[in-house]
């Protein structure tokens, strides 16, 4: 199957986080924090959403950080993915 978001959706699914840290610490499962680094699936066409010209600035294969506690969790042939509204996306990694 193929998630296709509506409007100002994009479909993200989360990065595993590092088991590492910069000075070769190994956290161990308790110490992890959540990623908060996804990678964008597909993105909605845009449009005008609650009366307002949505214009998409992500697209497929940007990788982002978005609010913590946004969007809807979907699982699909046993993968998680994140459904979020453009405007959760705080920021886009490069």
């Amino acid at each position: 199957m193929k998630l296709t978001p509506l409007a100002d959706r994009v479909v993200l699914k989360m990065v595993e986080a590092e088991e590492t840290t910069k000075g070769g610490i190994i956290l161990t499962g308790a110490a992890k924090e959540k990623p908060s680094v996804a990678e964008v699936i597909s993105v909605g066409p845009g449009g005008t959403v609650d009366g307002k010209t949505v214009t998409m600035t992500v697209k497929a294969g940007d990788k982002v950080i978005t609010d913590k506690y946004a969007g809807s969790k979907i699982t699909l042939d046993d993968v998680e993915y994140l459904i979020v509204r453009q405007n959760d996306i705080l920021a886009i990694v490069e």
